[in-house]
């Protein structure tokens, strides 16, 4: 039972998105870090992203079963019932707010439950269901995280909250729809609008040139309002490129599966590298 609670919260995608909110954290910080705050932040954001997902889980439950991805969890197999994992949510969610309300600033409370909503209601409730905005307006909710982490520190929505936010929203629909090619059938027959299964999968790679081609200017204002040093910028930038030119590359792909698996993996390398560097090259008071 342990290892199914545990799947139901997604851990990998929180554990991508603990380090962007420790990114953003660390950029606001400017290297005079308080360790309590970012504990609390951090545990109120893994949990409220924790409700998220399980939410998720249960409104899905019965399109779960329709994909070979999803058809083994919990849910789609009675391993727990309804009830007890929507209970599950709840909690998660009250606690997770609660940290950020109280232990961190109302601020953070607020952007987090926005996430929520956006996840749970808009993406999940409505737009997965029935339109191919699903992904990019859902994205909204993946780019709480390091937005969070900074307002953690600041208590403001400034350029640099702004800033963090373009990264992570413009990183998104590109990183999902590599995916999405790759399981394009299971999402067709599970009933999901998703852009590939609407669209075809060559509209769906031009779609991703422009999210993938902004994420430069993002970069680069994070050096001109002197968050970050060159390194971040050579660095961010560089991948960025490297991203765009394979992304380009898939509009003469004679295999779009195992293009997108590439894609896929030069997506996750690019958010990790990106924060990491964000981390290590953030400039000083």
């Amino acid at each position: 039972m342990l290892k199914d609670l545990v799947a139901l919260t997604k851990p990998r995608i929180i554990r991508l998105n603990l380090i962007a909110a420790f990114g953003g954290y660390w950029v606001a910080s400017k290297w005079d870090i308080a360790i309590w705050p970012l504990i609390w932040m951090l545990l109120g954001s893994a949990l409220t992203m924790a409700s998220s997902c399980v939410f998720n889980n249960y409104l899905d439950r019965e399109l779960d079963l329709k994909m070979a991805r999803t058809r083994d969890r919990a849910l789609p197999q009675n391993r727990m019932t309804p009830r007890f994992v929507f209970g599950y949510a709840v909690v998660l969610g009250i606690v997770g707010l609660i940290v950020l309300f109280v232990l961190v600033n109302a601020l953070t409370g607020w952007l987090g439950l926005l996430g929520m909503f956006v996840y749970v209601v808009v993406y999940t409730m409505w737009l997965k269901r029935s339109s191919t905005w699903s992904t990019s307006i859902g994205g909204i909710s993946g780019a709480m995280p390091p937005v969070i982490g900074y307002c953690a520190v600041s208590n403001e929505v400034d350029a640099g909250a702004w800033i963090l936010f373009a990264l992570l929203f413009l990183w998104q629909p590109a990183h999902f729809w590599s995916l999405a090619i790759r399981r394009m059938e299971e999402y067709r027959a599970a009933g999901f609008p998703l852009l590939p299964v609407v669209k075809g999968v060559t509209r769906t790679k031009w779609q991703m040139l422009p999210y993938i081609v902004l994420l430069i200017p993002a970069s680069v204002l994070m050096y001109y309002y002197d968050y970050v040093g060159i390194y971040f910028l050579v660095l961010s930038v560089g991948i960025a490129i490297v991203w765009f030119v394979h992304a380009i590359s898939g509009l003469r792909a004679k295999d779009d599966e195992k293009w997108a698996k590439a894609d896929f993996m030069i997506s996750i390398n690019y958010l990790m590298i990106m924060f990491l560097t964000m981390i290590l090259d953030t400039n000083g008071v």
